[in-house]
């Protein structure tokens, strides 16, 4: 944890000021070990290993916990790097540029491996704090400590240990996992400042019913539930079917025969993948079937989230005919 971080910090608990109430080890300009105390109520909160912790797993609800034990064991796996996340990234973010985020106290909302937090600080901001509930601030921490701007605090989307001073905050492809998109969403947006903007992306209800339908009973009932080493090794199967789909009929089509690709099953989404190699889309197959809590959202109801937090200038864009994104000013 870097010491700056503390000026953004605030008790989840009370709201009052976070201050270091003794350091025990640091390494170069991290605190890896120490103990914060709240100023107003004088709770105390621990930094082990460089990450400031705000979440007990122990405590929270079974719901969370489950999420988080199996996307962090996800991230603390699939630490790959591919040049394509920062066009993929883009896509999620639309239609945010590179240059949005220069100068900007900016918030994510889920970070996972730090993939994105890395691209935010490397585009410019000021400070990147990401935040996630899961053992994935662990990989988040050792893959960004490197950036003097970056920050990463292990919390709950629903109680965040931060003060209204952001400018910008997103949250990609994580709301829909929590118990509650709206209110995930509600909560990340409330530590914008005015002037601020947000920026989310989430799975559609629309044209994705056949998921609904037929994947996600396999998924709440088998494949969430089993072991992630086991789900690591049976995920490779359909991978297999969903590789051969993409490589060699999805991409070549898409290239050279468009207007047949395009009365494909699910063209858009399976020729995007077919940019990806092996471990990616190992890694996508099994996001989609390693979490206990999935939410399609409808696009009323995603623009009545943006009319909640009294957004301006909303873009609401259908993405890969799968999913939304939305940005909006607050």
């Amino acid at each position: 944890m870097k010491e700056k971080l503390l000026s953004l910090l605030a008790c989840p608990s009370c709201g009052g000021d976070i201050l270091l109430a003794y350091a025990s080890k640091y390494e170069e300009k991290e605190i890896i070990e120490a103990i914060l105390s709240c100023r107003k109520c004088s709770r105390e909160y621990k930094v082990t290993r460089g990450i400031p912790r705000f979440a007990d797993l122990d405590k929270i609800e079974q719901d969370k916990a489950e999420t988080a034990e199996n996307f962090g064991w996800q991230w603390t796996h699939f630490t790959q790097e591919d040049e394509k996340y920062a066009d993929q990234f883009l896509g999620w973010l639309q239609p945010v540029k590179p240059e949005f985020f220069a100068g900007k106290i900016v918030l994510e909302g889920g970070c996972g491996k730090g993939r994105h937090t890395s691209l935010a600080a490397n585009w410019g901001a000021k400070e990147v704090v990401g935040i996630d509930l899961s053992i994935a601030v662990e990989s988040a921490f050792q893959a960004t400590k490197h950036l003097p701007n970056v920050h990463i605090v292990q919390a709950d989307i629903f109680k965040l240990p931060l003060k209204k001073a952001f400018d910008f905050a997103f949250s990609v492809g994580v709301l829909h996992h929590t118990p509650d998109p709206k209110k995930a969403f509600l909560s990340l947006a409330s530590k914008v400042k005015k002037g601020g903007a947000v920026s989310a992306w989430v799975y559609g209800a629309e044209n994705n019913e056949w998921i609904t339908r037929y994947v996600n009973p396999i998924r709440t009932g088998f494949t969430s539930k089993i072991n992630q080493p086991t789900l690591y090794q049976l995920s490779k199967l359909p991978t297999l079917g969903v590789f051969l789909a993409s490589k060699l009929i999805y991409k070549p089509l898409n290239k050279g025969a468009k207007p047949l690709a395009n009365k494909l099953f699910y063209n858009d989404y399976l020729n995007h993948l077919g940019t990806f190699g092996w471990r990616e889309q190992h890694n996508i197959v099994f996001d989609h079937l390693v979490a206990p809590t999935a939410f399609y959202i409808s696009k009323s109801d995603f623009e009545n989230w943006w009319k909640e937090i009294n957004a301006n200038e909303v873009e609401i864009i259908w993405h890969n005919q799968n999913s939304w994104c939305g940005f909006g000013k607050v």
